[in-house]
């Protein structure tokens, strides 16, 4: 799919503080490198990130769409970051 875009949520933990993070691509190999160099969003910056979830999508409004919707559901982001750290201990 060569349109292809992706929407991601990232988790990272820091001194025992647990963190996610939304965004959209259309290359996460090259975003994810972005935001654990510090020339990401400034709010990923001082951080190690991983990628939580994945969602692919044909355009780029979907992608944007999809990333509005998982912004606002901290639940859900929530549970990830529980998983993953579940799954890391």
């Amino acid at each position: 799919m060569p349109d292809a875009c992706f929407t991601y949520v990232l988790g990272s933990v820091k001194d025992g503080v647990g963190r996610t993070y939304v965004g959209w691509t259309n290359d996460l190999e090259k975003r994810l490198a972005a935001h654990n160099a510090g020339t990401g969003a400034k709010y990923t910056r001082g951080r190690q990130w991983v990628i939580l979830h994945t969602e692919e999508f044909k355009n780029r409004s979907d992608a944007m769409s999809r990333e509005w919707h998982l912004k606002r559901d901290r639940k859900f982001r929530k549970q990830l970051l529980e998983d993953f750290l579940k799954k890391d201990a």
